[in-house]
């Protein structure tokens, strides 16, 4: 859960995937986006990186960024190991997670990829995905070729019951699915998966007391504006 601590805010934003699906890039490119631009936060510090010879992360990376609106807010970033092997390293980064990002691999030859990564999440997770936990979805490497579509998508997080039907209380709170492009010059949709998870989880936590609202409409508030 959000974390509170000398008057100030730590909320803990996980990027979650198979092996290779764009996580460690997706949070670079992050990283130079805000350290670059004036955003709505800013990286201090370094990436924390521990990675193999081959460049994929063997445990995790890790940054902080802080708002830069209200400068009490920082937002720590998680990537995890995307190799079947780090299955129980996965779980124990997760804990304390508030909100997550699931990077898609839109190759079409890595689909059991993505759907073996959902189902564990899911397992990780118990009942905690939207209802405790906001989830957003990167679909990844949209400019490559015979990449997989958002209805596509859609219809696997349905089938893993991580889509509320109309009429719902949490329909609202559907994951939305970015198509994106991590790497850069190129990149597309990092900073908006981003804020809107970032913005979720002020969300939950202002009007839910730590899970998803049923009265109000995912729409920017005064009061999570300068998150």
């Amino acid at each position: 859960m959000v974390r509170v601590s000398d008057n100030k805010v730590f909320i803990k934003i996980l990027y979650w995937g198979s092996a290779a699906s764009g996580k460690t890039t997706a949070v670079d490119t992050l990283y130079h986006i805000t350290e670059k631009e004036k955003m709505d936060v800013r990286p201090t510090g370094n990436l924390v990186k521990i990675a193999m010879a081959s460049g994929s992360t063997l445990y995790f990376d890790r940054g902080v960024f802080q708002s830069t609106k209200k400068d009490s807010i920082f937002f720590h970033v998680y990537t995890v190991a995307g190799q079947a092997r780090f299955s129980p390293l996965r779980k124990k980064i997760f804990m304390g997670t508030d909100g997550v990002i699931f990077v898609f691999d839109g190759q079409r030859d890595r689909w059991e990829d993505n759907v073996d990564s959902l189902k564990e999440l899911r397992s990780v997770a118990g009942e905690d995905l939207i209802t405790r936990i906001p989830l957003i979805v990167m679909l990844n490497k949209v400019d490559l070729e015979n990449v997989l579509t958002m209805q596509e998508v859609e219809e696997l997080l349905q089938q893993e019951n991580l889509w509320y039907p109309p009429g719902h209380d949490l329909n609202m709170w559907n994951p939305i699915i970015y198509p994106s492009i991590a790497i850069m010059p190129s990149a597309q949709n990092v900073y908006r998966a981003f804020t809107e998870c970032a913005r979720r989880t002020g969300l939950y936590q202002t009007f839910g007391q730590g899970a998803a609202p049923k009265k109000l409409k995912p729409t920017m508030s005064k009061e999570v504006k300068d998150l």
